[in-house]
């Protein structure tokens, strides 16, 4: 394994509601190393994109970070101003956001989106020698230069899509933050966007955290993946062993429930029963251990404690604690 470039320690997002508090993200740890693709997967609600804001420290009121702490390289960016993560953010730590359309400035050229990040980051690069980096760069997508006049509504979903990562490749930022970069993109479009990801992630060496709840976009660009349930990590560990020595029900549920081809007649596709809690009133334990097929007494009185139970591959789950009491 590399050298880590992101650190994330016992981090928690609070939202404060009229209801009580609502922990979107609660006591959350993992480590991102330097030319990977982490893959960040869950049910939607789990607090996936709310983990990526905070890695930004963009989380609005009434959310915050109420504790934790993320070292990306070397520096804490819990003790960084304002004024510091501003200058960090494009720069070192981009993300794709999940709608193009809700990022891009309608009333904005494609040109001038990319050259406002250069410049905006490297005030001494003229406008011209900006206009020219941009032309490359989505050159480099397969986008015609010339579409660096139009409008965003002059694109297709899948070049505003390009567009976006080409703003997070602007920089060379050193992590790529990805938030559902595929969700509005029809199939074909989607298989596309994949291997451009791919021949991106090669030639750039790119760092990445890929959202997404599509358990096969991971497969096809992750080498380790995350799996997160109603605010917390479930199971992290590398591509192969997570599919194929899964070791959390829950990670183990959402694989059955992928849809395959081969499914033979007469055979249903299975489900998870019942639904993500509430994070106004989680179940105590661990917070799945009502859905769960296997839970034990034990896991609705406590949470469980996180191991690795094969090298680079662990979970938080009560089936492979040694010592209940």
């Amino acid at each position: 394994m590399t050298e880590p470039l992101l650190q994330v320690e016992h981090l928690t997002v609070t939202y404060e509601t009229r209801q009580g508090p609502v922990r979107a993200v609660d006591d959350v740890s993992f480590t991102v190393y330097r030319g990977e693709v982490l893959g960040l997967v869950g049910e939607s609600g789990c607090g996936k994109s709310t983990l990526g804001m905070a890695l930004l420290r963009m989380v609005r009121p009434p959310g915050r970070i109420s504790s934790g702490r993320m070292i990306f390289q070397g520096r804490d960016l819990m003790q960084l101003s304002e004024g510091e993560m501003r200058k960090l953010r494009g720069r070192h730590i981009s993300m794709v956001f999940q709608d193009p359309m809700t990022s891009l400035n309608p009333l904005q050229r494609i040109g001038d989106h990319i050259v406002e990040t250069i410049r905006t980051h490297e005030p001494q690069v003229s406008k011209k020698e900006a206009w020219e980096r941009a032309a490359q760069l989505i050159q480099r997508l397969g986008i015609s230069p010339d579409r660096l006049k139009d409008y965003p509504h002059q694109l297709s979903g899948g070049m505003r899509q390009r567009i976006m990562i080409g703003i997070g490749l602007a920089l060379n930022a050193d992590l790529i933050i990805a938030d559902e970069p595929t969700t509005s993109l029809d199939v074909i479009v989607e298989a596309q966007f994949l291997d451009l990801l791919r021949e991106l992630r090669d030639e750039f060496n790119l760092t990445m955290i890929l959202i997404t709840h599509n358990i096969g976009v991971v497969a096809e660009l992750a080498d380790r993946v995350a799996v997160m349930y109603a605010g917390r990590m479930a199971e992290i560990g590398p591509v192969h062993d997570v599919f194929h020595r899964t070791l959390h029900p829950y990670t183990r549920g959402l694989l059955a429930s992928v849809p395959s081809i081969r499914l033979e007649d007469g055979l249903e596709l299975e489900t998870l029963s019942g639904a993500p809690p509430s994070l106004l009133d989680p179940p105590p334990g661990c917070r799945f251990h009502p859905r769960c097929p296997q839970a034990k007494p034990v896991c609705a009185q406590r949470v469980p404690a996180w191991q690795e139970i094969h090298p680079g591959h662990g979970t938080a789950c009560w089936l492979y604690a040694e010592e209940e009491a």
